[in-house]
């Protein structure tokens, strides 16, 4: 097996690294990552070097890759490491750059050890090579943020440590409507969440959903005008621009989702999502104007109204927001996976991500304490 670092991911031919796996997954397809290095919103400028893994065969075929990131700093990355940056600097250690395999600025879970036909042997020999390009160009550290539950396995043999974190993600069990679906609450949570549709509804807002085939240049120059104006009231600017949006919803239509929400016949609110076969990926939000509850019905009601109505078996809406909790999400875990190449850090740092993980599985339960469902939904 031949092993490649690459520096764009337009190196690989878009067909053969999709048929690896990134097909499953809007976040790793060629065509997003593609749009993002175009677009320069992932590039070295913005702190995303692209150090792309691929593995060819005796007849130069792909038969392994990996999305890899050469990091000088840890934004857009939703597993926070600052303190571990923090504690090289004290005495006097260099932890950027770091290498980093992730869909960038993305926390959801897809697959990071892109394998033909699912090949474990080859899953290892993947996060092989990627140690050994860390070791070989001396990187501080390897990290593989949201891996799928099948990776976590051989990122540990392979002597990574495994991070657990938390997500609120909603799971469809067959709902014909969203009425039957709340009929699962308690009848306080039921009436709250009935009481949040009908305020937006009662301020004449109406939704249009709206997938790639159906947006335009006018339609995103509006949906990026509300998520810009939205971060910038939180001090920052989005992490994708306008010219990446528009380039994926070219190019992967059926895996782009806009719940569009309008008040005479004008856009207020957008939520902008992807979606695959099972899973409905909530990722950014924004809007032009105050209405009670309207956060709550774009990003989260209007897109489990779409599960329901698509049969999709999942809703991960993104990291943090415990007010997700009384709208029907529930506890997840998420995983990462760390090397660290100075070994006196990582008895540290392995010891912290044990009391984290403590600390987490604690909170889960917590949580379920607080889950809106009846009793006996609880223990489903």
């Amino acid at each position: 097996m031949r092993v490649e670092v690459h520096e764009s991911i337009t190196d690989f031919n878009a067909d053969e690294w999709n048929l690896l796996g990134g097909h499953r997954f809007p976040f790793i397809s060629h065509e997003f990552l593609a749009a993002a290095e175009r677009s320069a919103c992932v590039a070295p400028s913005s702190g995303w070097t692209p150090r792309h893994i691929g593995a060819y065969d005796a007849d130069g075929k792909l038969c392994a890759a990996m999305p890899l990131y050469e990091k000088s700093h840890s934004w857009g990355e939703f597993v926070f490491d600052w303190s571990w940056a923090q504690a090289y600097q004290r005495v006097g250690l260099a932890y950027y750059p770091k290498l980093v395999s992730a869909a960038p600025f993305t926390p959801a879970r897809s697959c990071r050890l892109l394998v033909r036909d699912g090949d474990p042997e080859l899953s290892g020999r993947l996060i092989e090579s990627a140690l050994q390009f860390a070791k070989d160009e001396e990187f501080s550290s390897l990290h593989v943020l949201f891996p799928t539950e099948d990776e976590i396995e051989t990122l540990q043999t392979a002597g990574l440590k495994l991070r657990k974190d938390c997500q609120f993600h909603w799971h469809n069990r067959g709902y014909r409507s969203f009425d039957e679906f709340i009929a699962k609450f308690s009848s306080s949570k039921r009436k709250k969440a009935k009481r949040d549709r009908r305020r937006v509804a009662e301020n004449g807002v109406k939704y249009r959903w709206l997938d790639g085939h159906q947006l335009d240049r006018a339609i995103w120059t509006d949906v990026y005008q509300m998520i810009t104006y939205t971060f910038m009231r939180r001090g920052s600017m989005p992490y994708y621009d306008y010219d990446f949006f528009v380039e994926v919803s070219q190019n992967l239509p059926d895996n782009i989702l806009v719940v569009l929400a309008e008040k005479n016949n004008s856009p207020i609110a957008a939520a902008v999502c992807y979606r695959n076969n099972d899973t409905l990926y909530g990722r950014y939000w924004g809007s032009n104007v105050d209405v009670n509850a309207l956060h709550f019905e774009t990003c989260y009601y209007q897109g489990i109204d779409y599960c329901i109505a698509n049969q999709i078996q999942r809703f991960e809406p993104g990291t943090q927001g415990e007010h997700k909790i009384s709208r029907g999400f529930t506890p997840v875990s998420t995983w990462s996976a760390h090397w660290l190449a100075r070994p006196e850090f990582c008895t540290a740092i392995e010891t912290y991500v044990d009391e984290e993980q403590n600390y987490v599985d604690r909170y889960i339960d917590a949580v379920h304490a607080h889950s809106p469902y009846k009793s006996e939904e609880k223990t489903e």
